[in-house]
């Protein structure tokens, strides 16, 4: 007998096929960094957010081998039960004093953050404004609180304003990217907190790609949203930080709210002791790396000048790692992003649903570890496939 339902996801799998949209997963077979050993074959890496360059850095492998005859492996329990390590505690003081809050809780993962904290600030009498590109995991988390879901044009604060305006909502709570993963242009967040204090709104702000990179390393918070009660931080710890996990900043009241009632944090193992170990070196490093932070504004402004002449396009316009040239069309970007991989560089071409129809992109990502000759090739090779 045929199996009605197996025969639709079949057919559905053709169909992603046909559009260029089908996905799979890379085999890495090499610590992460600039140049990777992935299906097999050696190239220079355009695509991971290890910003920093420190996701197989000596200094965090060191911080593990430490840590591991202290801690063990798995944290064993939830945090709620007996999984709350020393380590997990001590993170959670030092990222809180780092980018400026009083209190701080750390997630597994940054999904998991994103879901637990709306989940907690909003239900059927509250209401979520969040902005058109955010992470799909704001989205999800939006939709699963049970709040009413507005979206608002992207940075367009006049519609949010007149959204807030008409809003009979208990809880308000605007969400957005602080830098934003698919354009890598930056939220404009005082402008957002002068909304959310006009409206008495949260200001939840997920900076995945900010935190290691703007402003010394702390992130995208401005001094004013820094000093603010209603302003709720996120930073994802396996981006520029290079280990894993998320961790959420804020008021120690909101801190406290969310170890009772985040669903995610309250109802899950704790992540292994020894990443947290990992993550305390890690803001170290952070906090020390004004030097790797140069090399990559360094590589930011030759990628720009390299391709200011291509005749493929444009890059968007982004001061942050994340530089996206648009193609357009899913086969051409597949196309291109296959043409590059030839030539030993690895950019991934971004397409629907990840970004709108028709702007399917090269998402070239920047790091430290990257060399200026690595920055060179990947220009040379741009200008040669276009």
């Amino acid at each position: 007998m045929t199996h009605a339902a197996l025969t639709r996801l079949q057919d559905g799998l053709a169909a992603l096929k046909a559009e260029h949209l089908d996905r799979r997963r890379r085999l890495l077979d090499s610590a992460q960094g600039a140049h990777v050993t992935i299906d097999g074959r050696r190239v220079v890496s355009f695509c991971s957010n290890d910003y920093l360059g420190l996701a197989a850095d000596p200094a965090l492998v060191a911080a593990v081998h430490a840590a591991v005859d202290l801690c063990g492996i798995g944290a064993g329990a939830a945090h709620l039960i007996t999984g709350h390590h020393r380590f997990h505690d001590d993170f959670e003081a030092a990222f809180a004093r780092f980018v400026g809050k009083p209190a701080a809780l750390l997630f597994s993962t940054g999904y998991l953050a994103n879901l637990g904290v709306l989940t907690a600030l909003v239900a059927r009498k509250g209401e979520v404004f969040a902005d058109k590109l955010n992470h799909a995991s704001l989205v999800d988390a939006a939709q699963l609180s049970g709040a009413s879901f507005t979206r608002y044009r992207h940075n367009d604060l006049a519609q949010l304003e007149g959204q807030l305006a008409a809003s009979t909502a208990q809880d308000k709570v605007i969400a957005s990217d602080l830098v934003f993963s698919m354009d890598g242009d930056v939220a404009p967040v005082d402008a957002l907190l002068d909304l959310a204090e006009r409206y008495d709104a949260w200001l939840y702000l997920d900076d995945a790609h900010g935190f290691g990179v703007l402003n010394d390393g702390r992130g995208g918070l401005t001094e004013r949203a820094r000093a603010s009660d209603r302003v709720i931080y996120l930073a994802t710890l396996g981006k520029a930080a290079g280990v894993a996990g998320a961790g959420v900043a804020a008021h120690a009241g909101v801190i406290d709210w969310l170890i009772q009632k985040a669903r995610p944090y309250i109802y899950t193992t704790a992540s292994p002791p020894l990443l947290a170990a990992c993550l305390l070196e890690s803001l170290r490093q952070i906090e020390a790396g004004e030097a790797r932070r140069a090399r990559l504004s360094t590589h930011i402004a030759q990628l720009h000048e390299g391709l200011a002449d291509l005749r493929l396009g444009a890059l968007m316009p982004s001061d942050t790692p994340i530089q996206p040239l648009v193609i357009g069309a899913n086969a051409e970007a597949m196309r291109l992003s296959q043409a590059l991989l030839e030539r030993g560089l690895l950019v991934p071409a971004i397409r629907t649903p990840t970004v709108p129809a028709n702007t399917a992109r090269l998402r070239i990502t920047l790091s430290a570890a990257h060399s200026t000759d690595d920055v060179s090739q990947l220009v040379e090779a741009l200008h040669a496939v276009a």
